[in-house]
């Protein structure tokens, strides 16, 4: 029914040889015609549903021109969103995860979230040296090369085995100074642990519940931001606006000759520096789909071979007791 009144969207389902559900892909249309105007750069993160039989949940989502949270797709990772060269997967090193990705986008670039390595170094070497953490992290925000192997020699010499270590991992999916592509602002999995948070309670439903509570919130903000974004008057997206005023303030506070002093004295248009994917137009044009709703089930109408089909629930083993709702703190948190 989710194809029929969108039509253009994915949807996949796998099941096992006795009908036993397996594996569930949604991709909204609006969200694969959406894509084409955001940066391309994808956060991929893996949570727990928490209904009576679990299960893992798969989201993927990327930024928008505002710099909010846009959904791409629910559940099993597949590539549904075409071919582009400069594709990067941000993600966890969680080895679900790391085959999901190889499989689904063999030749886009796997970035990694700097505080789950962080969070990994910390559990190695049974480390909770707060210079450790400030070393690290400005070593992997660094934007050139020379101020990299700085901070770098320094986050070694604090910790012996550190070196071998990150560069085992490898020093472009961690670094802004050694990435062979553009990864923009994106270097964490923040907005799609943030996209897991807002669905916190919806994870507790029955998988067909869950499915239609995830539409009915794309569908909201769909139509918010389509609303907020054709109101925006600016030539960049609200955020970005307030950004370069702030900066413009900034400036005009320094002694240094600051890019925007340049830009004026050149007479550039600072606009000129800022990438299409914070336009305006292109945020108008990510919310240009609608997700429609889905109507009652009185008005279905479903082809035989889908309403004769029986599909039964996956095989899982019942713990007694009540179901955990929240999961037992992990080594790396315990190093925080």
């Amino acid at each position: 029914m989710l194809m029929q009144t969108n039509p253009g969207s994915v949807v996949n389902l796998e099941v096992t040889d006795g009908n036993k559900f397996q594996y569930l892909f949604i991709a909204f249309v609006a969200s694969i015609q959406g894509f084409s105007y955001c940066r391309p750069v994808i956060s991929i993160d893996a949570t727990h549903l928490k209904g009576k039989y679990r299960g893992v949940l798969f989201t993927t989502v990327c930024h928008d021109a505002n710099q909010q949270i846009f959904p791409l797709a629910i559940g099993r990772v597949k590539d549904v969103f075409g071919e582009n060269p400069a594709l990067v997967i941000v993600s966890d090193r969680h080895r679900s995860i790391l085959s999901a990705v190889e499989e689904a986008f063999p030749r886009a670039f796997h970035g990694i979230c700097i505080y789950h390595l962080l969070n990994n170094l910390k559990t190695k070497f049974k480390s909770k040296n707060k210079e450790l953490e400030q070393h690290y992290i400005v070593a992997a925000k660094a934007y050139n090369l020379q101020e990299f192997h700085v901070l770098f020699y320094t986050l070694c010499s604090a910790v012996p085995g550190a070196k071998e270590y990150l560069e085992s991992v490898g020093l472009d999916r961690w670094t802004r100074s050694h990435v062979p592509c553009r990864r923009y602002n994106i270097i964490t999995t923040n907005i799609s642990e943030s996209f897991n948070a807002v669905l916190v309670k919806v994870r507790e439903l029955p998988i067909t519940a869950f499915v239609n509570e995830v539409r009915l919130l794309c569908q909201r903000w769909f139509q918010q931001r389509r609303t907020k974004a054709n109101g925006c008057s600016s030539r960049m997206s609200m955020d970005v606006e307030n950004k370069l005023e702030e900066r413009r303030d900034r400036a005009q506070t320094m002694d240094v000759r600051f890019k925007f002093f340049f830009v004026q004295k050149t007479q550039y248009d600072p606009y000129d520096l800022c990438s299409l994917y914070y336009t305006r137009e292109f945020w108008c044009e990510t919310y240009r789909g609608v997700i429609q709703p889905i109507p009652h089930i009185s008005s279905w109408v479903v082809p035989p071979p889908i309403s004769t089909f029986q599909l039964n629930p996956p095989d899982v083993r019942t713990v007694a007791g009540r179901r955990r709702k929240r999961r037992l703190p992990s080594m790396e948190n315990k190093t925080l």
